[in-house]
């Protein structure tokens, strides 16, 4: 045997010890969690943690080993944790999540509101989930939106949280930290952009074109071929096409959908002028009740986190150990507390699910005011 060869398999007969005492320790750390479930004890002393890994480190000589060992402790203590989450969730520990299961979502009976005006693409998303006769009333912004749910003059509310090209919008998630509404479902709308005049207007008639920021980013590539035109930003794109309806000006368009052109009297001169022809805008339907859908199976969740090194490490790995699929993180600045943060989760489940219940246990236990923004 060579010498690469010789010190192989010295390293296999150390694993082989490894493997053994961490097969013992993981059976001591089961006796451990049944303990704090006879005893209502909590799984997670943050001190205790703190002195292991101090102590360890200890043991140990050179700075690249001390720091090893204690990642090598983290991650020892992170699944004796999980393991005893598990025993309390079994144990029926956890209690009742405050959500209560529905079976459907009355729409036929629902007063929905919606920012915008008509012929946002808000309402059209409204339509797309709640059906055309949706009995609805629109606000100016998003904020008012979430009052009229909170104060009970709409049941829900349809907004937009993310756009596939532009990203999230980061004011949604703002106020779904400030206000105490639950999402309840999501619907998703293809963004078509269209250049909309006057009736009668031609393409060369055009020399100037409203619309949202966000839709002349959007089109960008079709409206630098006009590269003569100027470009006025609006609040959004329904607003521009009642601007080019009210101006009565046949020199004016607006980049709107066809939604908005037809619900102003507009006609279409250029259709479909997307730089992405996949652009799609994903909404949420958002109540005041803590309810979810039986075949509910995705979940927003909000956290804080200590300010220390490896904290979101540690909290992610519930999603991993758990077999549960994160499909979003965002982050945002916490109000008053400079350079400190709060994340946002999506991931895929349902709050019956027992890996669910597992992980958020879990994850009341290590992160700082966590609240489940809803389940949908």
């Amino acid at each position: 045997m060579d010498k690469l060869g010789e010190l192989r398999h010295e390293l296999d007969e150390i694993d082989d010890q490894i493997a053994a005492l961490y097969q013992r320790r993981m059976e001591i750390s089961g006796e451990v969690g049944q303990f704090k479930v006879e005893t209502g004890r909590k799984v997670f002393d943050r001190q205790r943690e703190k002195d292991k890994l101090t102590d360890v480190a200890s043991k140990v000589s050179g700075e690249f080993n001390k720091k090893g060992i204690q990642e090598l402790y983290q991650q020892l203590m992170s699944m004796s944790r999980k393991l005893q989450y598990q025993q309390l969730v079994q144990a029926g520990a956890l209690g009742r999540l405050p959500f209560i299961r529905i079976d459907d979502l009355d729409k036929q009976n629902a007063r929905v509101v919606f920012q915008g005006t008509e012929g946002a693409y808000s309402q059209a998303a409204m339509q797309q989930f709640f059906g055309e006769d949706v009995n609805s009333f629109h606000v100016r912004t998003f904020r008012e939106a979430m009052e009229a749910i909170e104060e009970g003059s709409a049941d829900y509310a349809v907004l937009p949280i993310e756009n596939s090209t532009a990203g999230p919008v980061i004011e949604m998630y703002d106020l779904l930290d400030e206000f105490e509404n639950y999402i309840v479902a999501e619907t998703i709308l293809p963004i078509v952009h269209t250049l909309s005049g006057l009736p009668g207007a031609k393409l060369s008639d055009i020399n100037r074109v409203y619309s949202k920021t966000e839709a002349l980013m959007q089109t960008s590539r079709f409206l630098d071929d006009h590269s003569d035109w100027q470009k006025i930003s609006v609040v959004n794109t329904a607003i521009a096409a009642k601007k080019v309806l009210e101006d009565n000006d046949i020199t004016q368009a607006a980049v709107c959908s066809s939604y908005a052109a037809k619900a102003h009297g507009l006609s279409i001169l250029v259709d479909e002028i997307n730089d992405d022809a996949d652009n799609s805008t994903r909404f949420i339907v958002v109540t005041n009740q803590k309810v979810f859908l039986k075949n509910a199976s995705k979940i927003s969740i909000r956290f804080e986190l200590p300010h220390q090194s490896g904290s979101l490490y540690g909290i992610l790995s519930h999603f991993i150990y758990n077999n549960l699929n994160m499909t979003k993180i965002e982050s945002r600045p916490i109000k008053g507390r400079p350079w400190e943060y709060c994340f946002f989760v999506d991931f895929e489940g349902n709050l019956e699910e027992p890996a669910v219940k597992n992980a958020i246990r879990g994850l009341r236990e290590e992160a700082k005011n966590l609240n489940i923004l809803g389940n949908y």
